[in-house]
């Protein structure tokens, strides 16, 4: 090693007496730092929305989907040759309605079948296609995920799949979208969705 390079990696109390010290080095100068500005664009506000919007809504949509829905068991029903014993038929019996749900007759097992068919085809298409249903649609709200996004379609299908769950709990699922701190349902928070003023 040569004495100048021992001389610069040498620390001074290491040195021999009279020798000469560096000359000190120059400071480097840095490139100075850009001003941290708030960003011009910040994130939209977005409102949720609550229970009785959305029930709004929901009943929008089954005064769609049911008549499609009866339409076709009619015609189904037809070509099948299955139907509900017309004889003793009172729309009011709930008896009645609980001993056929419970024998499992055919007419009524397909008409729950094809109602609950199209209606999570209605819904899934829509949720998929605009983020929202017609329902939804007339009560300017709309579905957006966690990140503000339109929900993709495995969250549509998780959505569908939520709002199964919410029935299978006697309509707990959806109840509680009116005690919920964010005004989410069952069905949001399966799928990771907000439904928001649009």
């Amino acid at each position: 090693m040569s004495g100048s390079s021992l001389e610069t990696t040498e620390p001074s109390v290491l040195r021999e007496p009279g020798t000469s010290t560096p000359p000190p080095r120059p400071p480097v100068e840095r490139p100075s730092q850009p001003e941290l500005r708030p960003s011009a664009r910040a994130a939209p506000t977005v409102h949720v929305v609550g229970f009785w919007r959305r029930l709004a809504a929901a009943i929008v949509d089954l005064a769609i989907v049911v008549p499609v829905s009866l339409l076709f068991t009619l015609i189904i029903s037809k070509i099948a040759d299955v139907h509900l014993p017309s004889s003793s038929l009172h729309l009011l019996d709930i008896d009645l309605w609980i001993d056929l749900a419970l024998a499992t007759d055919p007419a009524l097992l397909m008409g729950f079948v094809l109602f609950t068919a199209i209606g999570m085809t209605y819904l899934l298409v829509f949720h998929i296609v605009l983020g929202r249903t017609l329902g939804m649609r007339l009560l300017k709200i709309r579905i957006i995920d966690v990140y503000g996004e339109r929900p993709s379609p495995g969250r549509c299908a998780a959505r569908c799949a939520g709002y199964l769950a919410g029935v299978a709990t006697l309509f707990l699922g959806f109840l509680w979208m009116g005690f919920d701190s964010e005004k989410r349902g069952l069905h949001d928070w399966i799928a990771g969705t907000y439904v928001i003023r649009a």
